[in-house]
């Protein structure tokens, strides 16, 4: 199994902008996930490991886009109605015999193959049925159709030898939809990267156990998995691990050994119950990102035995939020992916808002209706890093950069959809 060079994570100690901080880490994250050859079936999500190159056009042959009769476009009289005789059908998988002499028409339906033609030429035009007349076996063709109306040609959608999908890409169904109209049956895809995922707490208690006085159910964990399986890694589920540094040692190195990464959140400090600091160091090194931001600002990176991990803060609102911007774009490098920065959307805020200087901040939104025909970007009423409902109530996320210190109504902004981090 790969591994990362040692330390990766040092030297960010100071305050960091998040555009330096993302930038680090794309410089210090590489692959770590080896390429396989897994079915088309089990290939959503995943990271392409080549480049895929069409070794057939798509479709092979030309073919009518519409129901009608294909033709020769010089055989047309372009100012009156020209008489053609009815030789044939041709139909989708059922191709007209024969080669289509000039002067004729042949009946034909979406998606069926052109007919050969005589002399160098074919037929290079179909018209549509509703511009058309049938007396008997003469069909009466109105003028004015232009050559090749209605003939969808041989790689019109995919050329044979063009690159149609990037190594790095994660595939999407579309993607695998592509590759099925190349006759692909498996794609050269990274293997899921493997994540182990744990809680440590004497107060954490499993969703549905008793809570006695002073104990809480554990919601960060569920929220993280459920973060891991959407970005298409496998997780390893540790469980919720208790407040003593040798059990919380002894599980970080076995997960470290069949695991590429590691994460949790919350309890990583330096009180005397925070114990996975210790623990982490022991096994590798551990450096806190100061960065920059509200939520979130503490940021846990380090590594167990070379492999990374990433502890992120105990409040679920800066755990979700910090996942989104810092964490899932380290897991996508990890696993090969290129394109790993989230595409944020210009939107209009509705609301007043003031902030810091110097600190990059994500205010939590739903978008509404403005009365115009447009969306607005509503600022959810209460902004405490522990309410987990707000993430729930909104759409997603309002950024506003460092310079910025009082928000106006009605000033664009750039907007994080959940949607656009769901994947």
């Amino acid at each position: 199994m790969a591994q990362l060079s040692n330390d990766c994570f040092a030297g960010a100690d100071a305050l960091m902008p998040v555009d330096e901080a993302l930038a680090l880490l794309a410089a210090r994250i590489h692959c770590v996930a080896e390429a396989e050859t897994a079915p088309l079936a089990a290939c959503l999500d995943r990271v392409l490991a080549e480049d895929l190159i069409a070794a057939r056009n798509v479709p092979p042959h030309d073919n009518s886009a519409v129901d009608g009769y294909a033709v020769y476009f010089d055989d047309l009289d372009a100012a009156a109605p020209t008489r053609l005789k009815l030789m044939g059908r041709a139909a989708a998988g059922h191709p007209y015999a024969g080669a289509q002499q000039h002067g004729t028409a042949v009946r034909i339906f979406t998606g069926a193959v052109m007919p050969q033609g005589m002399g160098g030429a074919a037929p290079d035009t179909v018209m549509m049925q509703e511009d058309c007349t049938l007396e008997g076996d003469v069909v009466v063709i109105s003028p004015g159709i232009k050559r090749g109306s209605n003939r969808r040609k041989a790689g019109e959608d995919v050329s044979a030898g063009s690159t149609v999908l990037r190594a790095g890409q994660r595939l999407r169904p579309q993607d695998l939809g592509l590759a099925a109209s190349l006759g692909l049956t498996a794609l050269p895809v990274r293997r899921a990267l493997a994540v182990a995922l744990f809680s440590t707490g004497d107060e954490l208690r499993e969703p549905g156990a008793e809570t006695p006085p002073g104990t809480v159910y554990d919601a960060n964990r569920t929220t993280l998995a459920a973060l891991l399986t959407r970005l298409g890694c496998r997780v390893v589920d540790l469980g919720i691990l208790p407040d003593r540094k040798d059990t919380i040692q002894a599980a970080l190195a076995r997960a470290a050994e069949g695991c590429d990464a590691l994460i949790t959140s919350g309890g990583v400090s330096t009180g005397e119950e925070d114990h996975v600091k210790d623990a982490v160091t022991a096994l590798g090194s551990l450096h806190f990102w100061r960065l920059a931001i509200k939520p979130g600002r503490p940021l846990a990176l380090g590594q167990v035995r070379a492999k990374p991990f990433i502890g992120l803060p105990g409040n679920p609102v800066a755990m979700m939020v910090t996942f989104l911007r810092f964490a899932r774009p380290v897991l996508l490098r990890l696993m090969g992916a290129s394109d790993v920065e989230p595409v944020l959307y210009r939107v209009r805020a509705d609301f007043d808002h003031k902030k810091k200087d110097g600190r990059r901040e994500w205010v939590r939104a739903r978008l509404v209706a403005d009365g115009a025909g447009g969306l607005v970007a509503r600022k959810f009423p209460r902004d405490g890093a522990g309410i987990l409902s707000s993430m729930v109530e909104s759409d997603g996320l309002v950024e506003l950069p460092e310079a910025m210190t009082r928000l106006a109504a009605g000033t664009i902004v750039d907007f994080l959809p959940f949607g656009e981090v769901s994947r």
